[in-house]
């Protein structure tokens, strides 16, 4: 599975989908100080109410298009991520030509372990689109779940051969920089850092003002224990990217200083300092970490909302 956490942050146009769905329901959730009284039970009651009511409507109106999408909703709303498939798949039959509903199909079967359906999601989808880059980014994560590297770096490589043509008929129809991107994320999982340095060289020579091929490899250089490289070019890093994104940048800067796991006592609680998006730190921030998984220990999920 690819990397998360801070290596992930590279790809910010990559960012796998429904997390941040999730994440905007829970902020849009949050209660005001006037609702911190209010009774859990009768909140989760208001949305399984509001769940019957499109139900309902649905019983009536099979391809009520505003029902199918407010049932996704509430159901996201739910945690119900299973009881989105079936309002999900009959929007992206309805509405073949929006994307966002056939991405967000399939990130959910991936997030539910439907891989095959998934997968065969993404292949239809790239065959229209080779450029499509959360279809490429989902397709990528299944093949190396399934401990197929290989295939995925293939898959990447063979996208960046199209590019030039693709890009020549329709202007930027392939986004090489992501693609190259994820290629080196690819090979950071791998732990085959110099063909990841060499994919971030290039990212970064054809896009000298690009933030993230530095920080991708500012990140490597960290988990290679050049403490003092990684610092430099993530600084640099920091002072390209845009306003939105410079407080993340930092934040990993001031990683660099937290203690090493040979650092910690034994009697000593592990450092636990958040990743810029809110995820678990990154392996080797504390004692006895396994090594980063992708999609943060989970499955890719999905970030398109279909409200949207």
């Amino acid at each position: 599975m690819l990397l998360v956490g801070a290596i992930a942050f590279i790809s910010f146009a990559l960012a796998p989908l429904l997390s941040s769905v999730l994440d905007a329901r829970q902020v849009s959730q949050q209660p005001s100080p006037s609702q911190e009284t209010n009774n859990p039970e009768a909140q989760q009651e208001e949305l399984q109410a509001q769940a019957r009511g499109y139900e309902l409507v649905l019983q009536r109106e099979p391809e009520n298009e505003t029902a199918l999408r407010g049932l996704v909703e509430v159901r996201l709303q739910l945690n119900d991520i299973a009881g989105v498939l079936e309002p999900l798949e009959k929007l992206a039959a309805l509405k073949p030509d929006e994307m966002r509903y056939t991405i967000l199909l399939a990130q959910v079967k991936q997030f539910t372990e439907d891989l095959e359906g998934a997968a065969q999601i993404y292949r239809k989808i790239l065959q229209k689109e080779p450029g499509n880059t959360q279809a490429l980014q989902g397709l990528v994560e299944l093949l190396v779940k399934q401990e197929r590297p290989e295939a995925a770096i293939g898959l990447l490589e063979e996208t960046l051969q199209l590019a030039p043509e693709a890009n020549t008929a329709k202007a930027g129809s392939i986004d090489v920089v992501a693609v190259q991107l994820l290629l080196g994320q690819v090979y950071t999982e791998q732990q085959r850092f110099d063909e990841a340095l060499q994919a971030y060289d290039n990212t970064q020579k054809a896009n000298p003002t690009d933030f993230r091929p530095l920080v991708g490899k500012g990140l490597i250089l960290q988990r290679q224990g050049k403490i003092e490289e990684a610092r430099a070019i993530l600084t640099t890093a920091s002072s390209l990217a845009p306003a939105q994104y410079k407080d993340r940048v930092d934040a990993l800067i001031a990683q660099l200083d937290a203690p090493t796991p040979a650092e910690v006592k034994l009697d000593d609680k592990p450092a636990t300092e958040a990743q810029p998006n809110g995820e678990q730190p990154e392996a080797g921030s504390t004692e006895g970490a396994e090594p980063e998984p992708a999609a943060e220990g989970e499955e890719s999920t999905p970030d398109t909302d279909p409200a949207q």
